[in-house]
C-alpha cells in the first residue's frame, strides 16, 4: 500500500562517528522525498565530521576518515539541506530517538533553528517494535520477505524503511491507517518535549521533568521555585535542543 500523504515526507537515515545525540557528528545522509502528487526525489551525500570517525563506527557503516576527507563539511550544506527539509514531515527508523534530534543539533550548531513541533514524525521502528519487535534487517525481511543487502549503507537502511512502513500499512489495516498523523502519533513511545526526552508531557499534558531530582515535577514551577537549575543545565552537557526547549520554558516561568 503506498503511502498516502497531503504534504511533503523525508525518509532519512544517518552514518555518523557515534550514538552522542550532542557531541557526534554526521558522515553520511540519505534521503528520499515523496511528494503528494507521487514525484520522488533522492540524494546521498557524504560529509567530512570535522572529527576522527571512531573505529568502532566505521567498523558498522564501513566509512574512514580518507573516505570523508575531500566531503564537505555540515555547515557548507546546512542552507541547501535546511530549504530542502523545510515544512517536511519527517520519517526514519529510530528517527525519533536519534536520527532527527542529531540533525536538529547539527543545524542549531550552524544556526539554523530545524524546528519540528509542527512537523509530524513517524518512526517506523517504533511502530515495528509495538507490533513485532525486532531490528531493520529482521522487518525487512519479516514485511518484504527480502534480504537486507547493504545493512549499514545509509540509503539502503533508507529504502528499506521506506518499504517495510509500506508492508506495514498492508499487513496491519485493522490497527494502522494510512495517514501521517496518526502513523506519526501511533510510533511515538513517549510524549517528549525534546528530543532526548529530557522533559516529557505528563497526562494531563504539562511538561515536567524526566530525570533527576525533580523528574516528574512540572518544569515551569520548578524553574519559578529554583531557577539555579536553569543555569545548571544550560551550563551543563545537555543538547541544544534540550537547552532551547528549556529556555523557552524557563522565560514562561517568569512570565508567570
Amino acid at each position: 500500500m503506498k503511502l498516502n500523504i497531503q504534504n511533503p515526507i523525508i525518509f532519512f537515515d544517518l552514518e555518523t562517528t557515534g550514538i552522542d545525540v550532542a557531541k557526534d557528528r554526521i558522515v553520511e545522509l540519505c534521503y528520499i522525498k515523496l511528494f503528494p502528487n507521487g514525484n520522488e526525489e533522492s540524494k546521498s551525500m557524504r560529509i567530512n565530521p570535522g572529527m576522527p570517525i571512531p573505529k568502532q563506527s566505521s567498523d558498522v557503516h564501513g566509512i574512514y576518515d580518507e573516505d570523508v576527507v575531500d566531503c564537505p563539511q555540515f555547515k557548507d550544506i546546512a542552507a541547501e539541506l535546511y530549504k530542502t527539509f523545510e515544512t517536511c514531515d519527517l520519517a526514519g527508523f529510530n528517527s525519533n530517538k536519534f536520527d532527527i534530534p542529531l540533525l536538529c543539533e547539527e543545524f542549531l550548531r550552524c544556526g539554523y533553528d530545524f524546528d519540528v513541533s509542527k512537523r509530524k514524525c513517524i518512526d517506523v521502528q517504533n511502530i515495528y517494535h509495538k507490533l513485532e519487535r525486532r531490528t531493520l534487517i529482521a522487518a525487512y525481511k519479516y514485511y518484504c520477505g527480502k534480504d537486507l543487502e547493504n545493512a549499514h549503507s545509509a540509503f539502503a537502511d533508507t529504502r528499506a524503511t521506506l518499504e517495510v512502513l509500506e508492508a506495514q500499512l498492508d499487513k496491519y489495516p485493522a490497527d494502522l491507517q494510512n495517514d501521517v498523523k496518526f502513523l506519526a502519533e501511533y510510533s511515538m513511545m513517549n510524549k517528549n518535549v525534546d528530543f532526548a526526552g529530557r522533559i516529557i508531557k505528563n497526562d494531563n499534558d504539562v511538561e515536567v521533568f524526566n530525570f533527576g531530582k525533580h523528574k516528574g515535577k512540572p518544569v515551569v514551577e520548578v524553574l519559578r521555585r529554583e531557577p539555579s537549575f536553569y543555569s545548571w543545565m544550560m551550563q551543563g552537557d545537555f543538547p541544544q535542543n534540550t537547552k532551547q526547549v528549556l529556555t523557552r520554558l524557563y522565560l514562561q516561568s517568569k512570565n508567570k
